[in-house]
């Protein structure tokens, strides 16, 4: 028996004698990753702007990071010039042919969170797997907030005037 762990879960399989005809041509097979004229090495970031991105484009989600992050990147964009970013309550582990995301995010009032997580789930591995050929092998998504329709106009009020003189 040999294990193996990805720094979330622990994953034991049974070694088999020698490898199987299947296994031994998985492994000379190109993975587009690796081949024989070179590796191909996807940064983090890379793939947290990718889960960040796909997150965001599903219908439902509001915002990405806990409260914290999200007013951070609230100040970040009130600087001339300044981007926002698309990887905020993204987190990856990337090895070399497998990915695992961690995604913190609010969601609009009234959007089933299953249906919204397993959308976000399918959306984020889709987009990983297409444009880095690696293997997602888990999406966690916790849901910090609800985004309530009149929180914008609560939060101006809050923060242009001052409860004590």
């Amino acid at each position: 028996m040999t294990s193996s762990t990805t720094g979330r879960t622990t994953r034991t399989t049974a070694a088999a004698a020698g490898p199987t005809a299947a296994q031994a041509v998985a492994t000379s097979a190109d993975t587009g990753l690796a081949s024989g004229l070179g590796s191909t090495r996807v940064a983090d970031t890379v793939v947290a702007k990718i889960a960040g991105l796909a997150t965001l484009e599903v219908s439902g989600v509001y915002a990405l990071g806990g409260g914290a992050a999200r007013a951070l990147g609230a100040l970040r964009e009130r600087i001339p010039g300044a981007t926002s970013n698309v990887s905020q309550g993204v987190t990856v582990e990337v090895g070399e042919r497998q990915a695992a995301v961690d995604l913190d995010l609010v969601v609009e009032y009234g959007v089933p969170i299953t249906d919204l997580a397993r959308g976000v789930r399918s959306n984020v591995i889709s987009a990983i797997e297409r444009m880095t050929g690696l293997e997602v092998v888990e999406v966690n998504v916790v849901v910090n907030d609800v985004h309530l329709p009149g929180d914008e106009a609560d939060q101006s009020v809050t923060t242009s005037t001052s409860r004590v003189s």
